[in-house]
């Protein structure tokens, strides 16, 4: 009987080598493992570009009045006409510069001038520019022939137009495997069966198969319900190769019963890896390999899971060992499941004799008991192997070693994630009578929404809340993927913040009263350095989260607003629909931010080179003095941050990295 370390690594070299690539079009990769190093043919710009609107110069000409020799937009590249010292010509953002010219002066530091007789245009140029100002140089973003993706990457959105970018269209991948499935038993009937006789009992496995499969993203073929006996099996092991699957899963008949018969014929058809695992639930779990021997095309081998038939050991030994599996073939380069620490909310009984995966909820909650942030866990109940109810609402299984003892509340233990975290609603959070919300009891689902409760001033240098506002999470009709994100960035980013420390997050339904609410409350009364709201700023009847905090705010800080646009406008041409606002109350600096969670993670990213200075100085501090402005032609070496800003300040013209 194999541990289940040794059974993993059993599948996975088993595994290891079958993931085929093949290439498709643009549109269908995303999702999918990049199975090539991708580089880019063309520099990127092509071509020197202007940064702003404005007049390209020859910068040792200076302040004066020109005359203008030319226009310069984007898409119009001007050729032929060369700005001479003396001359001058307009630009648009995106728009080539102009054979001559050296610099860019924006259209703010400029005047008109009546033109003169001969009707020729003229400007006055107020400002001196620098050499190199306000251009983008040929090659700034991307260099040519420069590694743009690396093999192995997952293929997101921002890949997607990374490879439009750079004038790919079509892509080699590895795709995601297909996958025969079907039950098997006597008494398994369908589920719309009405009514049962004695005996039976309706499917569930394979529903739940299925569409645990099809969560994968992968190509399932449903082979229905094979009866006890070899003809069956057979019959259906022989369709599954048919159908051309990379894996076949069966539930049911790999036990020590008389007609458990899938061990047998597997073994008759394929090589047997194992049949027993020292684990609860999930020992009888059978694996195989069968190599096809269809000759009219080349032969391939086919990984053969048969799990057991209690609905819980399924879906268990299913995200244990065929999960990682699809990754493998999928060509993940790590396909084990997330583990994380978490603390018990409640004592648990351990198993003496197998490693038990105890179904659990798990929830991020700012003291876990050790009087820090971090995942706590609760138990679905019951744990009986038939018993499916076990399994509703559990995103993590955890790892109870074989102990035979009892394990106190508050112990530190490993959780493997199966699904999403979620955070709980508004609605449901303890009241601030109670003095240790997020300690083990019952109000360990919870996250409290009163810093006191949480942290002491010299706690947390700088205290930070994260606010979600969407209506689906805050009726539980989903997940908060957004809140459990910022927190993890703003913990991984505490030192460039000065010390921060995220106090308290909290879920409000889209609604003017209960933002402004707790915007108020984490202001005035838990004096709340930092709050981040989540969502609720775009263009439904429904985004009102601008509006909430415009009406609670007393100054205004448009320049962070301006930065995240400018950050989201080179993934999305949408995020100029974006209405979010930012401001100060008190000594409190609040900031909208979009409900993606990849949205969320770039705008924070584009905002903390400024967030520690903006802060200290909220607080009063009369020694944080803004940083001395270096003008961008003496700025050697430009760091990554204000390169990335130049690039994002070239807005949307044909050619540049914001381009949809």
């Amino acid at each position: 009987m194999l541990q289940v370390e040794e059974a993993l690594a059993a599948v996975l070299s088993a595994a290891a080598g079958h993931a085929a690539p093949r290439a498709v079009p643009l549109h269908d990769a995303l999702g999918l493992v990049l199975a090539e190093d991708v580089r880019a043919p063309d520099p990127l710009p092509p071509f020197r570009a202007s940064i702003k609107d404005g007049y390209a110069v020859v910068a040792s000409d200076g302040p004066g009045e020109y005359p203008v020799v030319t226009e310069s937009r984007a898409g119009d590249d001007a050729l032929g006409v060369v700005v001479a010292p003396g001359t001058v010509a307009y630009v648009t953002t995106g728009g080539p510069i102009p054979d001559g010219a050296d610099a860019v002066v924006q259209v703010e530091d400029t005047e008109q001038v009546t033109s003169g007789a001969d009707g020729a245009k003229r400007v006055r140029i107020l400002a001196r520019a620098a050499e190199g100002q306000d251009i983008r140089n040929v090659g700034c973003d991307i260099e040519k022939d420069s590694l743009v993706l690396n093999s192995g990457e997952h293929i997101g959105p921002a890949e997607i137009g990374l490879l439009a970018t750079v004038g790919v269209t079509t892509v080699k991948v590895y795709p995601r495997p297909t996958i025969a499935i079907f039950s098997t038993g006597d008494e398994l009937v369908q589920p719309a069966t009405a009514t049962l006789s004695r005996g039976q009992i309706r499917d569930s496995n394979r529903a739940m198969l299925l569409a645990a499969a099809i969560q994968q993203k992968c190509k399932v073929v449903d082979l229905g319900i094979a009866e006890d006996t070899e003809e069956s099996l057979k019959e259906h092991m022989d369709a599954a190769l048919r159908s051309d699957a990379d894996i076949i899963i069966t539930s049911g008949g790999v036990s020590m019963g008389d007609r458990d018969l899938v061990k047998p014929c597997l073994a008759k058809m394929g090589k047997i890896h194992f049949e027993k695992i020292q684990m609860k639930p999930g020992k009888p779990l059978t694996f195989a390999e069968i190599t096809t021997q269809d000759t009219s095309k080349p032969s391939k081998t086919v990984l053969a899971f048969g799990l057991p038939g209690n609905p819980v050991s399924c879906m268990v030994c299913f995200n244990l060992f065929v999960v990682p599996a699809i990754r493998l073939l999928s060509g993940w380069s790590n396909p084990n499941l997330q583990r994380v620490h978490v603390r018990l909310s409640h004592p648990l009984r351990a198993d003496s004799h197998r490693t038990e995966f105890h179904r659990a909820v798990i929830r991020w909650v700012l003291d876990d008991g050790s009087g820090r942030p971090g995942f706590v866990a609760e138990s679905t109940g019951h744990q009986a192997s038939s018993r499916l109810l076990s399994m509703k609402s559990a995103n993590a299984l955890l790892e109870v070693p074989s102990t035979g003892q009892i394990l106190a509340a508050g112990t530190s233990i490993q959780a493997i994630l199966i699904s999403d975290i979620i955070t709980s609603p508004l609605d449901k959070l303890p009241a601030p009578s109670n003095p240790h919300p997020s300690h083990f009891g019952p109000s360990a689902k919870s996250i409290s929404t009163d810093v006191s409760q949480i942290a002491s001033p010299q706690d947390a240098e700088v205290k930070v809340a994260i606010l979600t506002v969407s209506d689906t999470v805050s009726s539980g009709a989903g997940p908060d993927r957004s809140g459990p994100r910022a927190v993890s960035i703003v913990n991984s980013s505490s030192e460039k913040l000065g010390g921060a420390t995220v106090v308290a997050t909290s879920v409000v339904p889209d609604e003017v009263d209960k933002i402004k609410g707790i915007l108020i409350q984490w202001s005035d009364i838990d004096h709340v350095n930092l709050i981040l709201t989540l969502g609720g700023t775009g263009f439904t009847p429904r985004d009102v989260t601008p509006e909430a905090t415009k009406s609670v705010i007393q100054k205004e800080a448009p320049g962070l607003t301006f930065v995240m646009l400018q950050e989201s406008l080179k993934i999305t041409p949408f995020a100029m629909l974006s209405r979010a606002t930012a401001g100060i109350r008190g000594s409190t600096l609040i900031i909208n931010m979009p409900g993606n969670p990849n949205a969320v993670a770039e705008c924070m990213e584009a905002l903390l080179p400024a967030l520690k200075h903006a802060l200290k100085q909220i607080k009063g501090d009369k020694r944080e003095k803004h940083p001395r402005h270096t003008p961008h032609a003496a700025a050697a070496p430009v760091d990554q941050w204000e390169r990335s800003f130049r690039a994002a300040s070239a807005g949307s013209g044909r050619g540049c990295s914001c381009d949809p």
